[in-house]
């Protein structure tokens, strides 16, 4: 093999011959055969062997520098750190020591001794969280003054031109049960796209106020939060129940007006982005909220939401299926119930991967759609031209009319525009006007267009599974065959892996579990957003069972010692005390140590 050194004069100088060495690298073949190692680490015959860590790295510091800074670190450790967990729980779980763990996940003889730090410290990190959830959920389940004497859940079907699924009435049965149990709803509604969520929400509300009580649904964005208030115009029209709406683009006027209706009660049912938890909106008898896609929103958002009633219910609601033990890991202090049954009519979606050379037939079969009084949306990965070769909405429709569509056909839809231009967009794609939409992934989230019957994802390979099942739930909404298609020149495994479960199924709940088997928990929804504790370590699908027993370990702690007191806790208890000090709301602050 040949080893290759470039503008590197010394490196003749220190290899000796008749020496043997040990050279480290990415070994690669050359064009007229035989192997290469390019600037290969070079270690002596008698250095320490084992596994070398990889850190993730800065500007201006190398991997190996921080190696250098963590072995001095370890070695500045005492002689046996303290433990964490009882030796008890780590003889049921099969736990090494902490002391191993911290000295071998970073320099590790093997990969067995690598397994089973990494085990260790993501099991403590996962038992830290779920005991915080644990607390949380038994702290939320507070008695409440929003009693509810009737169920008037039959009364709402008979408002519907159409008959709710088992699963709805099932979801609204459990939720009921829930809000007349003495004690306040803390539960997360989830399903697939097309489930049904906003029938089950509207029912909620229903009940709630004709037991004279207000609600409120808020939605992370306002196209999100205006579709969800004409829906509930639908729903409750022809009764008296007042419904009003709050977002960021309504007149002075207008929003002084509905503020002093909210807070005189003369409005039911207020829909409206995160408008609705402004210190200036006061509710007179707040029974029920409820968030839309709660993965959008943080903790405290909801905590700030709950404080404009006294302790009224909680509905969360997510479009994003998630399998059931990770729903159980990330929403710990929420009770679950499951939308796992589609809408009666609902639209398979036909999809398709194809390479970029392709692009122009795609490009044809949209004009075939128009003609047939169809609409359709193209998905972009970035709003501006750029270096990387990703494809941006800014340029995409100037290429689109230079090939043949015309310019009032296509209207390009970002982020980064003010809401009320989104708003007028959005409403004239809505009204037929504009026939292809070029959009970033802003029309991920409930955008509800049943004319819409195509929608072309251009860098698919950018987008994980869950993502790209969201964006395809744009289409299929109305009576006319939808279509997904997916451009990308990608052959990487991950890529392939992605393309074929999306062309293989429709099932959201099969995918999520396909893409989490591919990305792993930590990486599902992304750590900082949705409180998976960031332990710097990659998780695996195989980390599922570990983060269960974490979760199990945790229920039998808090039963063990609600307040751990014990002393053999009092590092679990410091660690959750970290994890809560930051938090602002009286709630968080009870549950503080």
């Amino acid at each position: 093999m040949d080893l290759v050194f470039f503008n590197n004069k010394y490196t003749p100088y220190s290899l000796k011959r008749d020496t043997e060495y040990i050279f480290k690298g990415n070994v690669e073949r050359k064009d007229f055969g035989g192997l290469q190692i390019i600037f290969p680490k070079v270690k002596s015959l008698d250095s320490e062997l084992g596994l070398c860590p990889i850190y993730h790295q800065t500007n201006g510091i190398t991997s190996v520098k921080i190696s250098t800074l963590i072995k001095n670190a370890v070695s500045l450790l005492p002689s046996n750190i303290p433990e964490t967990i009882p030796k008890s729980f780590l003889e049921e779980y099969n736990l090494c020591s902490f002391d191993f763990a911290i000295r071998n996940i970073h320099f590790p003889k093997n990969y067995r001794d690598l397994k089973v730090s990494k085990n260790r410290i993501i099991f403590e990190e996962f038992l830290v969280y779920q005991i915080s959830m644990e607390l949380i959920k038994s702290n939320a389940r507070k008695s409440t003054n929003v009693i509810v004497n009737k169920d008037y859940s039959e009364d709402f079907q008979k408002l519907l031109p159409f008959e709710l699924t088992s699963a709805q009435k099932k979801s609204i049965l459990q939720c009921i049960s829930d809000i007349r149990s003495g004690f306040s709803m803390n539960r997360l509604l989830q399903g697939d796209v097309g489930s049904g969520k906003t029938a089950v929400a509207a029912s909620l509300c229903y009940t709630l106020v004709k037991n004279g009580y207000q609600a409120s649904i808020m939605a992370p964005t306002e196209i999100l939060a205006l579709q969800h208030y004409n829906t509930f115009l639908k729903f409750f029209s022809g009764t008296d129940i007042k419904i009003g709406v709050l977002h960021g683009s309504m007149k002075q006027k207008e929003k002084r007006q509905t503020l002093l209706d909210i807070s005189e009660g003369n409005v039911d049912i207020v829909v409206g982005t995160h408008s609705i938890i402004s210190d200036n909106v006061n509710f007179k008898n707040l029974g029920l909220i409820i968030t839309d896609e709660q993965h959008r929103f943080g903790v405290k958002q909801r905590e700030t939401f709950v404080l404009k009633g006294d302790n009224p219910h909680v509905l969360v609601m997510s479009a994003t299926p998630i399998p059931r033990t990770l729903a159980m890991i990330l929403y710990g202090d929420l009770d679950i119930s499951v939308l796992d049954e589609p809408l009666p009519g609902r639209q398979i979606i036909d999809t398709f991967n194809i390479g970029e050379n392709k692009r122009e037939r795609a490009w044809k079969f949209i004009q075939k759609i128009i003609n047939e009084g169809g609409q359709a949306y193209v998905v972009c990965a970035s709003i501006e031209e750029n270096e990387n070769d990703i494809v941006d909405v800014t340029s995409y429709r100037d290429k689109m009319i230079n090939w043949g569509f015309k310019p009032d056909e296509v209207e390009i839809l970002h982020g980064k525009m003010k809401s009320v231009d989104k708003t007028e967009i959005m409403n004239r794609f809505l009204e037929g006007e504009t026939k292809v939409l070029v959009s970033t992934t802003v029309i991920e989230v409930g955008i509800d267009v049943p004319n819409a019957c195509l929608i072309l994802i251009e860098n698919a390979e950018r987008f994980g599974i869950s993502q790209l099942h969201q964006l395809r739930g744009r289409v299929g909404r109305g009576n006319k065959k939808s279509y997904c298609i997916l451009i990308s020149d990608s052959q990487s495994k991950d890529s392939k892996f992605r393309f074929d479960a999306m062309t293989s199924s429709n099932d959201g709940f099969y995918l999520s579990e396909e893409d989490l088997k591919l990305r792993g928990p930590g990486d599902f929804f992304g750590v900082n957003q949705h409180g998976i504790p960031n332990i710097g370590i990659q998780t695996s699908y195989e980390d599922i069972n570990l983060m269960s027993n974490a979760q199990e370990c945790a229920r039998k702690i808090i039963e063990l010692d609600p307040n751990l007191e014990n002393p053999s806790f009092k590092y679990i208890k410091r660690k959750i005390n970290n994890i809560f000090k930051n938090r602002e709301t009286s709630e968080s602050k009870d549950i503080i140590f």
